[in-house]
């Protein structure tokens, strides 16, 4: 069972990707929120899923961090990152390619765009 962990510290954000993705789970994908990059970290140890959709902008580590935390020190390379964010400019996106994101999309996004996204990583 494919699961997904969804890591924004806007509760709007996570909702909306919570609803953009909820008919994956008639296809059995999980959905998993968290608010922040502690908990995120935490639940991905654990839980390992398939799939991270996460924001770079959040309290405490950024989503570069996350990703960095997890597929370099962690070594955790099946892990995928799906980093959803405001910062479009070609920097941010050479950070997020040198730290192990493998798709990165800004806001705002078109919801059809994130699900084909999913269904292409998760190859369901």
């Amino acid at each position: 069972m494919p699961k997904i962990l969804i890591v924004d510290d806007e509760p709007g954000m996570r909702v909306l990707l919570e609803q953009t993705l909820e008919d994956l789970e008639q296809k059995g994908v999980k959905l998993f929120t968290a608010d922040n990059g502690k908990k995120a970290l935490e639940f991905i140890k654990r839980e390992k899923p398939e799939l991270v959709i996460l924001d770079v902008m959040m309290p405490g580590m950024s989503g570069y961090e996350i990703c960095n935390t997890i597929k370099n020190e962690f070594g955790m390379k099946d892990v995928s990152f799906l980093m959803l964010t405001a910062r479009g400019q070609e920097v941010d996106k050479q950070k997020g390619k040198d730290v192990g994101v493998n798709i990165y999309m800004t806001k705002p996004f078109v919801p059809d765009e994130i699900v084909e996204k999913v269904v292409e990583v998760l190859g369901i």
